[in-house]
């Protein structure tokens, strides 16, 4: 399947945010991965809007991946400045929020869903990941 840039495109107002953001939901109804895979579109000074997934509603963990302009994101307090490249983690129950400080648009990948286990211990590129985060062991550790 193949889904090309912008297509299925809309616009969604997000947790209070300053302005609509533009947003791809890649594959929607078709992939039986079990998180939302989606491309967001800030304007300049946009923003998503303080929130958190609470732990005791529907909690979810969110990954977001800036792929082109500038962000600040805060996090449980903490201000984060990210670039093209840099991604951050929101877990379950954090207050967090996104903001495009750039002049053009700030371009996010965000994967999002439920938090849950699965092992890859079995795959070489996890193991090559495991080693990287741990160079001092030499050996992957099981998750």
């Amino acid at each position: 399947m193949l889904e090309r840039r912008g297509s299925y495109a809309f616009d969604y107002d997000l947790h209070g945010g300053s302005a609509p953001v533009r947003m791809q939901w890649l594959f929607h109804g078709r992939s039986e991965l079990p998180v939302a895979v989606q491309v967001w579109e800030l304007p300049p000074g946009g923003t998503e809007g303080m929130h958190a997934h609470a732990r005791e509603d529907r909690p979810l963990e969110e990954l977001y991946v800036i792929m082109d302009g500038t962000a600040r994101m805060h996090l449980d307090g903490a201000s984060h400045d990210l670039a093209a490249g840099d991604a951050l983690l929101a877990p379950v129950g954090s207050d967090h929020d996104l903001a495009n400080t750039g002049t053009g648009p700030l371009r996010v990948l965000v994967v999002w869903g439920e938090p849950g286990t699965a092992d890859y211990s079995s795959f070489g590129s996890w193991r090559s990941a495991n080693a990287a985060r741990n160079p001092a062991d030499g050996a992957p550790t099981a998750l």
